[in-house]
């Protein structure tokens, strides 16, 4: 596997895959662009191309390209492998073996989530089992391209028609139980005579399943797969490996709410569109989302549950370093959703004008409020407003970066009609919102200024420095740099020159490759190119850590015994020549 993985390295430059996921600009020989790991409000990540490596000066997240793909997908590191291999159009050698967990490997769940997929996909195709099912897609005009862009099929309507087929095949139930398509009360596929909408991940696999069904006695309307190991609704957005590329480009998405709404609009020419899936717009999304792009235009229905799903989902967004607005499409020939008008005649040129009508978040915000409060006293409306400031001062507002704090401050003064002062004041009294897990970093898991952790950081930037000094794992009391010095230790076995690059080839934990990442970078921010003044600080390290362990030894009185006893054997073993208790001479 070692030679797969070199190869799968030089053929996945790390800016082109970060790029493909994060925004990233050139800055100097570095690129820049917000971290994807933590609430990042400006951009703290550093992709270094001449290093093939990433790190965020804020979180202290690093790594090499595999480290990045585990963290982002949520891959283990064999999966990460493979899904670069396949990216670079490379065959590996021999398949990487996962390392052990309890139940069954995420690469058995996901391959049982394909065989689904397919079996799905052919049965649209039967002549008798999918005729209800293409008839639903030719109702709603959704095109032979869309069907195989979203690899929509059709679930038979019979209740075990998905098991026999996976037992063919040598799957077992519990394997399927376990990937959620079968009901966990035993040996019933978990769809029935449904249209089948497949739930793809970020890089385009399948995870899970939405269905709508085909008789309208059938309840509900709407089926999803339950969430697994491999599907986390709140993290997952419908049709966002189709439209990535184009958010991109664009550098805005659209958010609508249903499966049939983002085909509409690929259909249409909006490739740009994502929607959630029978849930409120998450944090998690939320943070997808402001990875690709500048801009998000939440469009749902026009009646009150949309409008107050874009409330819901404005909350989430407030705090997000991006542009948010708000598209209804109640003007447009009174159709709720997106569906609906573009398949009425002048659909597409109706909805473009909805998207370029959308109205700012603080905006709509400010017209939902002013229109709860028409017919309210002056009094009334000034509780009103000050109390609006106080929940945007909550939902994140005082956490902003200072600048676009000032700019928000300013628009709200404009549209509320209240002094700049005031608002100031009422967000300085606001409760402050308590960060989530994500952003908590223990910066004292281990001291970068350790000399023996520093010492390790000079070899990793200078391979000419004798790594020999730095110790072996048993050297380190943390498991991440006892990971990483084992990392070195296998590279000074192979006959290998140690060096950053290399190191984070032996290393599959992405916790102990950001470690690796923040030492050597921790070392270039002491001594910069200045490659004298980095053997210097290797010595001085080395030095010290000597002395401390010197001094260990003093006073440890298990140590001094053991050098009394080897002083001894030095002696031949004289007793006479060993000092009395009590500090005094030998025998006389």
């Amino acid at each position: 596997m070692p030679d797969d993985r070199e190869r799968v390295r030089e053929a996945s430059d790390i800016v082109e895959v970060i790029g493909e996921c994060v925004q990233l600009r050139p800055r100097g020989r570095e690129f820049v662009g917000l971290c994807p790991f933590h609430d990042d409000h400006k951009p703290s990540m550093c992709v270094v191309p001449s290093k093939q490596i990433f790190h965020c000066f804020s979180c202290g997240t690093g790594g090499d390209v595999f480290s990045f793909v585990q963290r982002f997908h949520g891959m283990e590191f064999c999966e990460a492998l493979e899904f670069l291999a396949q990216r670079a159009g490379i065959e590996l050698e021999r398949v990487p073996r996962e390392r052990s967990e309890d139940g069954f490997r995420r690469r058995e769940l996901l391959n049982a989530v394909a065989m689904a997929r397919d079996f799905y996909r052919l049965m649209l195709r039967r002549e008798d089992i999918g005729c209800a099912a293409r008839e639903a897609i030719a109702a709603r005009g959704i095109s032979e391209e869309m069907v195989e862009r979203f690899e929509l099929g059709c679930a038979p309507d019979r209740a075990d028609g998905l098991l026999v087929t996976a037992r063919r095949k040598g799957l077992s139930e519990a394997l399927l139980r376990e990937a959620r398509l079968v009901r966990r009360d035993g040996g019933r596929d978990l769809f029935r005579h449904r249209l089948i909408f497949p739930i793809h991940d970020q890089v385009g696999r399948v995870i899970a399943f939405g269905a709508r069904r085909l008789r309208e006695d059938d309840e509900p309307k709407y089926l999803n797969s339950p969430e697994s190991r491999i599907f986390d609704k709140s993290a997952t957005l419908y049709g966002l490996a189709q439209a990535s590329r184009s958010i991109q480009r664009e550098r805005a998405v659209i958010v609508t709410e249903g499966y049939t709404d983002v085909i509409a609009c690929h259909q249409a020419g909006f490739t740009n569109c994502v929607a959630t899936l029978g849930t409120a717009l998450t944090a998690r999304h939320a943070q997808i989302l402001r990875r690709l792009c500048d801009t998000i235009v939440l469009l749902f229905d026009s009646d009150e549950a949309g409008m107050r799903a874009a409330d819901r989902a404005a909350e989430v967004l407030f705090s997000q370093p991006v542009d948010v607005r708000v598209a209804s499409l109640g003007d447009e020939g009174g159709a709720k959703d997106p569906d609906e008008v573009l398949r009425s005649p002048g659909g597409v040129e109706a909805f473009r004008r909805a998207i370029d009508r959308s109205t700012d978040l603080l905006v709509f915000r400010y017209e939902r409020l002013r229109e709860r409060l028409r017919g309210a006293g002056i009094a009334a409306q000034q509780r009103a407003l000050e109390e609006e400031v106080r929940r945007l001062g909550e939902l994140g507002l005082g956490r902003v970066e200072p600048t676009r704090r000032q700019f928000v401050v300013r628009r709200l003064s404009e549209i509320m009609g209240l002094p700049g002062h005031v608002i100031g004041t009422v967000l300085r009294r606001a409760p402050v919102r308590v960060r989530g897990e994500e952003d908590r970093v223990d910066r004292a898991a281990v001291d970068l200024h350790d000399p023996l952790v520093l010492a390790l950081g000079c070899v990793l930037g200078d391979p000419s420095l004798d790594v020999s000094r730095v110790g072996g794992a048993d050297a380190y009391a943390h498991p991440l740099m006892r990971e990483i010095a084992r990392g070195v230790e296998r590279l000074v076995s192979e006959g290998a020159e140690v060096s950053l690059r290399a190191v984070l080839g032996r290393i599959e934990n992405p916790e102990a490759s950001s470690l690796a990442v923040r030492i050597e970078r921790q070392v270039e921010a002491m001594c910069g190119d200045d490659r004298e003044a980095r053997r210097r600080l290797f010595e001085d390290c080395l030095g010290v850590a000597t002395r401390r362990r010197t001094a260990v030894e003093n006073d440890d009185p298990i140590a001094r015994i053991r050098r009394v006893q080897a002083i001894h054997r030095s002696l031949g073993g004289n007793p006479s020549a060993l000092p009395r208790a009590g500090g005094g001479g030998g025998a006389s």
